[in-house]
């Protein structure tokens, strides 16, 4: 037998250069913006319509009928029945969705290219003779009651919630449930939902982002691309009311603080830890980094001591979370109830004492990480027009994504520790969803301040 000599193995080189895609840019007589992404090889277009109309300009006593209207605007037209327009759907193989945040409302089409412009005209449809009936909002406003009270019961909900609740001012729309609460959602009507979308929902500051292989569009794709758009979306008028941009929420002067929400008999104790942070326009570049090492994977250093070494949980993580003026650094996750106390106490500490800076190894692991799987998790039609219309809500420009991995492949460990000093690390608001009598006290032994307690809402 002869032996058959192993080949050598190759070396790896570096990753070349990426940039993220440049969108063709046009503005239709209107107001309604146009980014236009060709990606050859993905014949499946994605197309995200980002409107500027904002939970904050909601009605106090109406507060989550931004939410309704997003679950509803493709349950029918002026033109059609709700049955009508899902066989519409259907048949042109269209997928319509939706979401909102404090920053905007966006609608989620995903067609064939070759059928796009069917599901622009359909898109076009919802958005400029919505019908919103009575029926489907009812059945909207019964599914989010009951929505309600399945967050009541889910242990995570509530702390996110509670910690909303403690950490910003009453008049601050962050403050409340963005899809409202038991007494705001049951006011909402069919005609409410009709007039805010009236009132809110047009092209002033919106913006149209279609991404996939335009080839089949012509020999100007772009050019063909916009005469569509044009012939769908131009006769849309803008809306009464102005758009004015997402609320920044405010801190509470007394957020610093512990709550303990009462869930009596519970085995784990979720945690929500968080204080203020940065948005995306201060050298966000550091912060998916500082997620990734704090405790955004298993090897990071939460997890290696909660997890690993201690056996308290199945996991916590980390997350630097932006919003319209300034942000949130999280810490959440569910321990055992009996080391609740001592859980606290060592996220805690291991949280602070980052402060003091990152050994070279976990610096590189870190921009390693963060920096070289971008190009695959904008390899897709559907990720990139994501993030181009979530930037577009932001007032950001797509080369914003480039810029920031540039960043963060410069980033060193002094860096790193500038950046993580400019998050209000410290100055804690801790919330504890658990069995009160046998966590409250353990809590309390931190001497990390005072505790309240707070008994389930019925």
């Amino acid at each position: 037998m002869t032996d058959t000599p192993i080949p050598a193995r190759p070396e790896v080189a570096p990753p070349g250069p990426w940039a993220f895609p440049e969108p063709s840019t046009t503005r239709l007589d209107n107001g309604l913006g146009l980014q236009t992404f060709h990606t050859p090889g993905q014949y499946v277009a994605s197309v995200r319509l980002a409107i500027p109309v904002v939970p904050a300009q909601e009605p106090r006593e109406l507060e989550g009928i931004l939410a309704l209207l997003s679950r509803t605007f493709d349950e029918g037209t002026l033109d059609h029945s709700a049955e009508e327009f899902a066989e519409l759907l259907e048949r042109a193989g269209v997928a319509l969705g939706s979401s909102t945040s404090e920053f905007g409302l966006v609608l989620d089409l995903d067609v064939p290219v070759s059928r796009l412009e069917r599901g622009l005209e359909l898109l076009a449809e919802c958005v400029q003779r919505p019908a919103y009936p009575d029926d489907e909002v009812d059945r909207a406003r019964r599914k989010r009651l009951a929505d309600i009270e399945q967050e009541n019961a889910d242990p995570r909900s509530r702390a996110m919630r509670e910690f909303a609740a403690t950490f910003y001012t009453p008049e601050s729309r962050a403050s409340r449930p963005s899809a409202g609460s038991p007494a705001t959602v049951r006011a909402i009507t069919a005609p409410a939902v009709r007039d805010f979308h009236h009132d809110h929902v047009g092209p002033t500051g919106a913006v149209l982002v279609v991404a996939g292989d335009l080839s089949p569009l012509g020999a100007e794709p772009l050019q063909e691309l916009h005469a569509l758009v044009e012939r769908t979306f131009g006769g849309w008028t803008p809306q009464p009311v102005e758009p004015v941009g997402p609320q920044g929420p405010v801190r509470r002067e007394d957020a610093r603080r512990i709550v303990v929400v009462d869930r009596p008999g519970s085995v784990q104790s979720e945690l929500y830890v968080g204080c203020l942070g940065p948005d995306r326009r201060h050298g966000w570049g550091a912060y998916p980094v500082l997620s990734f090492l704090v405790g955004g994977a298993p090897q990071a250093r939460v997890d290696s001591v909660l997890r690993e070494d201690k056996g308290y949980t199945y996991g916590l993580r980390t997350a630097f979370v932006p919003r319209a003026d300034g942000g949130l650094f999280i810490a959440s996750g569910s321990v055992r109830a009996d080391v609740t106390g001592e859980s606290v106490g060592i996220l805690l500490d291991i949280l602070e004492k980052a402060r003091e800076g990152f050994t070279p190894e976990e610096v590189r692991s870190g921009v390693d990480f963060v920096s070289q799987t971008a190009p695959a998790r904008y390899a897709t039609a559907d990720s990139v027009a994501d993030e181009a219309a979530g930037l577009a809500l932001e007032k950001l420009p797509p080369r914003w994504v480039t810029e920031m991995f540039e960043e963060t492949r410069s980033l060193t460990g002094e860096a790193l520790v500038e950046a993580y000093g400019r998050a209000d690390v410290g100055r804690w608001t801790v919330v504890v969803v658990g069995d009160a009598d046998q966590v409250a006290d353990e809590v309390r032994a931190l001497g990390r301040g005072d505790v309240e307690v707070r008994r389930r809402e019925g």
